[in-house]
């Protein structure tokens, strides 16, 4: 390695692309939504998606949001998907992030999907693969390849009841009953970091319906328990897009909420306990998360712990600082010498920062994780007692009925979830609720029709 990326690392920790896509993004949040708790244009300036890269897909879904001809597209070309990664990258700057998506992409040959990721990672930009994950049950080695000859380091599992297609649980109905697939899952996953010696930080998606809403705390509860293997849960409750089954119902958000609440503290109307610490990525109609830390001890249950406290005088000013001099920030795509280099630079950039908030912010938090810190800490070093990351995500996304509304143009203004169609980055759910994704599908059939008809 030569010397020139430490150099750039240490120099500019946030690289000034990055610091740029904030700041547009940060132009777009209206006055009233600028809070301690909007973390776009400070942290991120929003998320990437690919489109065509795989429309096909083995599964049925019942809240599917792909276009009625999916399984009769062919995939867009290496090259058209590489050109989105592109246009993308431009968009979000360094370290930005992107979702490997539409369809199955594990259907796509697997040396096209090393590419892709292979070439996500070295335009700068952090891939996320979205998957059924059923192919990873059937080809033995598939994720193992996926991280050593691709350096795949993220991955989404799409696990709920609303699916059909899946291998051993076609008949499923209710969430506790996909249980033992979880825990398979969960298994497979640290089977590959430890065989690999790898990074693999792993997602799961879940659809949201009327019918599946009472299994909400089931998984939060087995999240909970297994926030060693998943990091992240997205609900999304169910629009009316694609081709989901007309009549599907939806739930609220404060429906949705409640049954997350109920699986973390046994109590639905705990609900103001948990978002009290929410925070947003672009219009709180849109997207919610809570981000939080949990904690295992032999002699206690798994307890779920907010790390956000907006409403903290201290927390907010140390956070605000950290995000002024350091928005954007990620180690997520360095090798560990730039790693080192990159907190070198933090660390001479703003020592008074890190000495004067930073470290009192952080102290604070084992009182916050158990009424004995110093016994927590005590456990902790000796391996005792684990501190594992989970983030609580809800995606609201819009039909088109609700589109139209001027709250819905407001979202839309706002919306930081798009793909590259042509020259522009449409909104995901303009996309999917205005048929662009169905025009898009065409256009590739009509490509590959006058391909076949040249040859």
């Amino acid at each position: 390695m030569t010397l020139r990326p430490l150099l750039a690392a240490f120099r500019s920790p946030v690289p000034g692309e990055t610091r740029r896509a904030l700041a547009a993004a940060w132009a777009r949040v209206p006055v009233r939504l600028r809070t301690a708790r909007q973390f776009l244009g400070r942290q991120y300036a929003g998320c990437g998606a690919t489109i065509g890269a795989m429309p096909r897909c083995d599964f049925a879904c019942r809240g599917c949001y792909l276009g009625a001809t999916a399984n009769r597209v062919p995939a867009a070309s290496l090259d058209e998907v590489k050109q989105q990664l592109g246009r993308i990258r431009a968009w979000l700057g360094e370290g930005g992030n992107v979702q490997l998506t539409d369809g199955e992409l594990t259907l796509r040959p697997e040396g096209e999907l090393i590419a892709l990721i292979r070439h996500a990672r070295a335009l700068g930009l952090v891939p996320m693969l979205m998957t059924h994950g059923d192919s990873f049950r059937r080809r033995a080695g598939l994720l193992e390849r996926l991280m050593v000859d691709g350096g795949l380091t993220e991955v989404s599992l799409h696990i709920d009841t609303t699916q059909r297609g899946r291998r051993g649980y076609r008949d499923a109905r209710r969430e506790d009953e996909l249980g033992p697939l979880r825990t398979e899952f969960a298994q497979l996953i640290r089977r590959a970091r430890r065989l690999t010696g790898r990074r693999l930080e792993v997602a799961t998606t879940v659809t949201v319906t009327r019918n599946n809403l009472e299994g909400v705390p089931a998984i939060m509860r087995w999240l909970v328990a297994n926030a060693d293997a998943f990091k992240m849960v997205s609900f999304q409750p169910v629009a009316p897009v694609g081709r989901t089954e007309a009549g599907l119902p939806g739930v609220s958000v404060e429906e949705l909420w409640g049954a997350i609440a109920e699986g973390l503290y046994g109590d639905a109307r705990a609900v103001a306990r948990l978002i009290a610490h929410e925070g947003w990525l672009g219009h709180p109609a849109c997207s919610r998360f809570v981000q939080g830390l949990v904690v295992r001890q032999l002699d206690a249950p798994p307890s779920f712990h907010p790390l956000l406290h907006p409403d903290d005088r201290r927390d907010r000013a140390a956070v605000g600082a950290w995000l002024t001099h350091f928005g954007g920030l990620t180690w997520r795509l360095d090798t560990p010498a730039v790693g080192l280099a990159r907190l070198a630079g933090v660390l001479a950039a703003a020592p008074g920062l890190l000495l004067w908030q930073i470290a009192p912010l952080l102290l604070r938090y084992p009182a916050r994780l158990d009424p004995r810190p110093w016994r927590l800490i005590a456990r902790w070093f000796r391996g005792r007692a684990r501190i594992e990351y989970l983030n609580i995500v809800s995606h609201h996304f819009m039909g088109r009925t609700e589109l139209a509304t001027a709250t819905g143009r407001e979202r839309l203004a706002l919306c930081v979830f798009k793909a590259p169609v042509g020259d522009r980055l449409v909104s995901m759910c303009e996309l999917n609720a205005l048929g662009l994704r169905d025009q898009y599908y065409g256009g590739l059939r009509e490509a590959d029709r006058r391909t076949h008809a040249g040859s």
